[in-house]
């Protein structure tokens, strides 16, 4: 982080009122990552995403794109598995309206209202238990706002790159535009939300079927390559309903990049929610060498 990110970081770091040790505590970590960037250790301990978070989202669509399972497999690291259906992996789309994110702890006049578009893939992990976790894996996120984007790079591994959004609403219709710097994250689409079919060439029978891959689930993985290891984020959602709705889409860039080139991801589905409150918890570090060592044996 340097100091330029540091200035966008302000209204994070300091209350109204001045320095508070939690404040103390994230300035002093930015700055020691800051500092020391031949050192690491202290940078992959630092994005294991260390503090628990809350947020509301106001408003979530969640679009779920089918490609073939072969596709996305080069694009998991090692520990995690494709949560596949048929000949089909899944890649969902999430454009989260976000208000009051901020450490668990902290009260709501503290947090931050941002926009995200989120790219993940639907996996799974073995925990050393032997539980199977199902989760996403981060590709790409885009903010609108520099701080998320700074303080996103820094405490996790979900690659932000910043963007403007637009987004226009009426009681049946939600326009929604992107567009980032690169390019690779525009996207445009307009959702109805009183059609609640499947599009037609959806891979599910049902929207029961569908809801499985309908956008969040109960963990979040990281890959951390410096330690071999998975990175494992919990998250619990309160008034996770997900109806629902018909969307036309006429841009979404991330789709063109070429792991994709020559297949066309088939939209399965699309939800929207409205009025949650989600808190994640702090990551957990599941070194895999310790995992491989003990089911070889």
């Amino acid at each position: 982080m340097n100091v330029v990110e540091l200035t966008f970081a302000r209204p994070l770091l300091l209350w109204p009122a001045g320095l508070i040790p939690v404040n103390l505590l994230f300035l002093s970590l930015a700055w020691l990552a800051a500092l020391t960037p031949t050192r690491s250790g202290w940078r992959a301990r630092l994005r294991r995403h260390p503090i628990p978070i809350r947020a509301h989202f106001r408003e979530c669509i969640t679009l779920t794109y089918a490609v073939p399972s072969h596709v996305l497999r080069p694009l998991l690291p090692p520990g995690l598995e494709l949560d596949s259906s048929g000949e089909y992996g899944f890649v969902a789309v999430a454009l989260v309206q976000t208000e009051s994110l901020r450490p668990a702890g902290l009260p709501r006049l503290c947090g931050r209202d941002f926009f995200l578009a989120g790219y993940r893939v639907f996996t799974t992990f073995r925990a050393p238990d032997g539980r199977t976790l199902r989760g996403l894996r981060i590709l790409r996120s885009d903010a609108d706002r520099p701080l998320m984007v700074a303080g996103g790079n820094l405490l996790t591994h979900y690659n932000y790159y910043r963007c403007d959004a637009h987004i226009e609403a009426d009681a049946d219709r939600i326009d929604v535009q992107v567009r980032t710097a690169d390019g690779r994250g525009d996207l445009e689409l307009t959702a109805n939300v009183s059609d609640a079919t499947l599009p037609a060439a959806s891979p599910f029978a049902s929207v029961r079927d569908a809801r499985r891959y309908a956008g969040p689930l109960p963990y979040t993985f990281d890959y951390e390559a410096e330690t071999h290891s998975i990175i494992a984020i919990e998250a619990r959602r309160v008034n996770w309903k997900p109806a629902p709705i018909a969307v036309d889409v006429r841009r979404i860039a991330f789709f063109d990049q070429p792991t994709f080139r020559g297949r066309t991801p088939v939209l399965a589905a699309a939800f929207r929610v409205t009025d949650v409150d989600y808190r994640w918890a702090r990551g957990v570090r599941y070194p895999l060498r310790a995992i491989e060592r003990e089911r070889a044996s």
